[in-house]
């Protein structure tokens, strides 16, 4: 019996991975992803929504350190404000990325 890969939950195109009160954003096979950690909450409408999350950029080089692995670090309201600002770094990382390699 073949086993089926996975598939992730995505969000504008790259994977979004939650464990508890920790989201990872990105594909580890990538330079760099975005951990997301929710700080606090507090009830809408009977469900608890994030209302401050930490947002941090980590290298996925397993030969840092771990404070060396963090290369940008935010405070954002809501999950959808981190979320955001995630997307932008990636994207930024990419064009970066892609500029260096012409």
């Amino acid at each position: 019996m073949a086993q089926d890969k996975q598939q992730f939950l995505t969000y504008k195109g790259r994977p979004l991975v939650r464990s508890g009160k920790t989201l990872y954003y990105g594909s580890m096979s990538d330079e760099s992803v975005v951990m997301l950690q929710i700080l606090s909450t507090k009830e809408e409408e009977g469900m608890d929504m994030a209302s401050r999350v930490s947002v941090q950029m980590i290298s996925t080089d397993t030969t840092k350190s771990p404070a060396e692995r963090i290369l940008k670090k935010s405070e954002q309201d809501g999950l959808y404000n981190a979320l955001d600002i995630a997307s932008i770094w990636l994207d930024r990382l990419d064009k970066q990325n892609a500029a260096q390699s012409e």
